[in-house]
């Protein structure tokens, strides 16, 4: 799948991918034969939102149940983690897809709401730091580093700054918007909830990012290993100095195992209970999902969890219905 191409999709915050299709199937409410046979397709809207890193993941598994069900409607919208949440509290969607855990004052507002929920996991992700590849100094980067380069409170100016002997370049910096997941994950491991540098560029557009590393020796960035693995040969991804004092590049090995910390993450999705009572559609696609994020999370770049944890979260759901 071509990350950089389903990016022009949501240049602007509210932009949305509707995906349906014409077909022959029958639906619920239809007969196959004369003879008794019937066939119950699956009829209805969906309407999906939020982050820009599960977006991925979400657009192939739409594609593919729109596929089996043409007679349904799945509208993925892309606000960002954040801006998804707030569409999920306002009650206008049924699924919202997150890459950070729910905050608690957003729990407490669907609480308030009268909105009950439940979270399910999807794939792994390991938060990527790149550079310029005609950066030949950086060779790795501690989280005390990555903090200095990024905190408005900071000193740091120019890459002599982070390390002596590296060139007195003043470093330009590419953040995704406060709305998005990544943003709030990297303000939290790495900034400590500090705020942000204030001259950073900011976009909930992930291949802005790129484009601006791209366009700069001195840039630099992080987005998800999805949106790196897409961008291999524009971008060069800088190892990060985990716990036990190793430089580890994030791949599917080392956020599967946990050597890529503290920058790798689940990804979410949080499901409306309400919509898998009353909403057919909403329900089989939630179902669809999680029985195909394992393979699609693969295709797209992030890494897969284990089997069971898809089986657990398919029994909570059918709880719910």
């Amino acid at each position: 799948m071509n990350l950089a191409k389903a990016s022009k999709l949501f240049v602007t915050l509210g932009t949305v991918l509707t995906l349906a299709a014409c077909g022959n199937e029958t639906t619920d409410n239809e007969s196959g034969s004369e003879n008794g046979d019937t066939t119950q397709g699956i009829s209805g809207s969906v309407q999906v939102d939020g982050s820009s890193t599960v977006f991925p993941i979400m657009e192939g598994v739409a594609e593919e149940f729109s596929i089996e069900n043409p007679d349904a409607q799945v509208t993925i919208g892309v606000s960002g983690t954040g801006g998804g949440m707030e569409k999920f509290i306002a009650g206008e969607t049924d699924i919202t897809n997150a890459s950070r855990p729910m905050k608690e004052e957003e729990a407490a507002m669907l609480e308030e709401a009268g909105i009950e929920y439940t979270e399910f996991n999807l794939a792994l992700d390991g938060l990527s730091v790149v550079v310029h590849p005609d950066n030949d100094w950086v060779d790795s980067l501690t989280i005390e580093e990555l903090s200095t380069i990024w905190l408005d409170t900071s000193d740091v100016e120019t890459w002599a700054d982070v390390r002596p002997g590296w060139p007195e370049e003043e470093i330009e910096l590419f953040s995704p918007g406060t709305d998005s997941g990544t943003y709030d994950y990297f303000d939290e491991v790495v900034l400590d909830g500090e705020q942000i540098n204030r001259e950073a560029a900011l976009s909930e557009d992930d291949n802005v990012l790129v484009q601006g590393v791209m366009g700069s020796e001195n840039a630099i960035s992080y987005f998800g290993y999805a949106y790196y693995a897409e961008n291999k040969d524009n971008v060069k991804v800088v190892p990060i100095v985990n716990g036990e004092g190793e430089a580890i590049t994030p791949s599917s090995e080392t956020v599967q195992d946990g050597t890529y910390e503290p920058l790798s993450r689940p990804l979410f999705i949080y499901v409306k209970n309400e919509s898998m009572k009353t909403n057919n559609a909403a329900y089989e696609f939630a179902k669809y999902t999680l029985e195909m994020s394992g393979e699609m999370a693969t295709e797209v770049g992030y890494v897969a969890l284990e089997d069971s944890i898809y089986q657990e979260g398919l029994s909570k759901l059918e709880e719910l219905k």
